[in-house]
Parts: C-alpha cells; sequence; structure tokens
C-alpha cells in the first residue's frame, strides 16, 4: 500500500498475519512479509501473530506490535500488568515471556551481537539476580502531563499513562506518588532506598560493597537492588590492582568501583575517577572521604585520559553508547594490562571488543546479568587482557 499521491510504502495500521522469527536486539522479534523485514512487539520467536503497522517509515523495515496471538510458543505466560500491551507502556517488552525464557531470549541476542558486531562465537549465561521478576525497581522516573498527572510514557511516545502502579517497582513506592499533582509538563524522580524510605526528588541513601552513599536527587545509582554488590564483586575479582598500583574508575559516578579499587591498591597506591556529573562528584567525595588513595576529576572522560598517570588497570562504565574508537585508542595507549569494561547495551559492548581486539586487548571474560527482568536490558561485564 502506497500513500495516495506520493508513492511512497506505507504499512501504517495495516493487520498483517505473520510466523515470527528470531529475538532482535531492542525488545521485539523479527518477522518478514512481503519481503520486508518487521520488528514486532509482543511475540516470541515461534509464534504466529497478528500484528498491526505501528510505523513505517517507507524503507525495508516497519514496526508492529502483535494483536493477536494465532500459535502460542510454549514460553508465553499472560503478562502482570495491563499496560504491557499494544499500544501500552513503553517499559516492558518481555512479560509475556516466562523468566527462563527471558534470559534465554536475551542471551541470543549478546550473541548474535558479538557474532555480527565482533566477529565472536561465544554463548554467555544471563544470570539470574536474586528477588524474583516483580517488584524490582527501585528507581523509576516519571512524565507529568498536561494536566499535573505523572505517569509512565507510551512506547516511542511522549504520552503519559494513567497508570496506577508499576509491577516491576518496588510494592508500595509509586501509589502515593501517583495520587499527587506535579507542574505539568515536569519529570519526577522516585527512589526506594536502603532504609526504606521512599524519597521524591529528595536525596537518598544506598549502599553497597560495605559502604554507604547518600546521593542527591538525578545521581545515577544502579536501579536493581543486588547489581551494585554483584558488579562490585565482579569488578573487584577481574580488575587485581596490584598494590600500591594505580588504577582508572571511568564514567565512575560516586565511586562504587573506586571504593574496590581502593581496597586492592591501598594508600600508597592511586585510583583516579572520572565522571561528567560534578554533582556525582560531590556526593562520591563525601562518601568516600576516608580514602586518601582516591582522586576525582569532574569532566568528560575523553577530554581527562590524556592528562592522567598510567594505569595498571582501568575499569569503565562508559553509558549507552560504549566507549567507541577514539576512546578505546586513548585506553590502548594508556597501556593497562587489564581493562574492565561495564555495558548495558549489548551492540556497542560488541563494537567495543572489536576495536580493543583491533589494539590487542583479547576478550579474556563475559558475565551477563538479568539486572532488568520483564525488559530487553540487561548489564554485562568484561574482562580485557592484552594479547
Amino acid at each position: 500500500m502506497s500513500t495516495p499521491g506520493t508513492g511512497t510504502l506505507d504499512w501504517t495500521d495495516r493487520l498483517l498475519d505473520l510466523d515470527v522469527g528470531p529475538v532482535a536486539h531492542g525488545g521485539h522479534c523479527v518477522a518478514r512479509y512481503e519481503g520486508r523485514v518487521l520488528f514486532v512487539r509482543h511475540a516470541l520467536p515461534g509464534e504466529r501473530v497478528r500484528a498491526v503497522v505501528t510505523e513505517d517509515g517507507g524503507g525495508s523495515f516497519c514496526r508492529a506490535d502483535a494483536v493477536a496471538v494465532l500459535a502460542p510458543s510454549p514460553d508465553r505466560v499472560p503478562a502482570p500488568c495491563d499496560w504491557a500491551r499494544a499500544g501500552g507502556c513503553g517499559g516492558c517488552d518481555l512479560q509475556h515471556a516466562t523468566p527462563d525464557a527471558q534470559r534465554r531470549l536475551k542471551a541470543d541476542v549478546l550473541a548474535e551481537q558479538l557474532r555480527r558486531l565482533a566477529g565472536l562465537e561465544r554463548r554467555v549465561e544471563v544470570e539470574e539476580l536474586p528477588g524474583g521478576v516483580l517488584g524490582w525497581r527501585t528507581r523509576v522516573r516519571l512524565a507529568v502531563d498536561d494536566e499535573g498527572r505523572a505517569g509512565l510514557r507510551a512506547h516511542r511516545s511522549h504520552d503519559v499513562l494513567p497508570v496506577a502502579d508499576c509491577p516491576i517497582t518496588v510494592p508500595g513506592a509509586l501509589p502515593p506518588v501517583l495520587a499527587r499533582e506535579f507542574p505539568p509538563g515536569s519529570e519526577v524522580e522516585v527512589v526506594a532506598d536502603a532504609t526504606g524510605a521512599v524519597a521524591v526528588d529528595a536525596p537518598a541513601v544506598q549502599r553497597a560493597a560495605g559502604r554507604e552513599w547518600r546521593l542527591s536527587p538525578g545521581v545515577f545509582w544502579q536501579v536493581h537492588p543486588a547489581l551494585p554488590d554483584v558488579l562490585a564483586g565482579v569488578v573487584g575479582e577481574w580488575a587485581q590492582a596490584p598494590r600500591g598500583g594505580t588504577a582508572w574508575d571511568l564514567f565512575g559516578g560516586v565511586g562504587l568501583f573506586a571504593a574496590v579499587l581502593a581496597g586492592q591498591v591501598g594508600t600508597g597506591g592511586a585510583v583516579t575517577v572520572v565522571e561528567s556529573s560534578r554533582q556525582a562528584v560531590a556526593d562520591g567525595r563525601t562518601a568516600l572521604a576516608d580514602l586518601p588513595q582516591v582522586h576525582w576529576r569532574a569532566g568528560r572522560v575523553e577530554h581527562l585520559v590524556g592528562a592522567l598517570d598510567a594505569p595498571d588497570v582501568v575499569v569503565a562504565d562508559p553509558p549507552r553508547k560504549g566507549l567507541g574508537r577514539a576512546l578505546v585508542d586513548a585506553l590502548a595507549d594508556a597501556g593497562p594490562r587489564r581493562i574492565v569494561h561495564v555495558a548495558c547495551d549489548p551492540a556497542s559492548l560488541a563494537r567495543d571488543v572489536a576495536l580493543l581486539a583491533g589494539r590487542g586487548y583479547d576478550l579474556a571474560g563475559l558475565r551477563a546479568f538479568d539486572a532488568f527482568p520483564m525488559t530487553h536490558h540487561m548489564e554485562c561485564v568484561a574482562l580485557f587482557t592484552r594479547a
């Protein structure tokens, strides 16, 4: 079907019966129809579904939502949230799959990205974290509509949905907030902190690695309560910073990994944290004030690494886009014997794997964690050593 008067292909709102293929990165599965690719949400591999096309730019692919399941997968279960459906919330992609199936699908995505982008055949189990698949999310950013009501965004939309609660969020945290009014068009951060308190655009207390942080509103902390300790443990095991040595903690936030590295290098060593958020640096300085070997640099990592002392080990927790070529080159030029890479996006990680391999660093270890159940997201930790 073409748009009248333009000749441009446009299947928007068209209903199609589709045989669903493999999972793809981004919370959808791949299907094909009349030579075009469709990225289908709310479907599972091997299913036959009826889907409505939601977006079509006229190119080789379009986006669709499954609205009826004609032949279900054995992995399909009822979604626990009414908003996890076509036209619903954009937060959860996999509520219609069993927890085991969710982790298998994420492992398939990670393996496919490593194969396609890094030329590497590697299977990694996506490990379950304690606490189950519901009630784990400790931090939520709500949008506020034009009438002052807070809610969650619809998928790929600025529309604010009038949700009454969110089942993946800590029980009891959201309903009192959703009942309030806020300035229209604003956003609200809700945090269920380590003390059991619920902070609304207010400081929150978090604990990990045997320490405590008091975080200002908006300062980053992992949303799964078990993940900070898990990541700190893996980073500590793989970094192996030598006593008296030098370590970098890049994109270091409030210094979770710096605290671990500081214990390894001791007071005779040095850990430099580089973080662009000045408020995170301020919070981190306060939390780690008893560790004189930790030094803080506020600014963009790519602007500062060239002026730092050569490291024995680097820990990097970059944003979703990953390290990228320029920073990989800068790290390789600095010459650490080990690089521990914490990644929240498998595609970016795979690209960095390829870039680091090109500079003489082998992927020596890789673990993945189901830190965001019911969604397509995962958290990975990779160890690179000099070839």
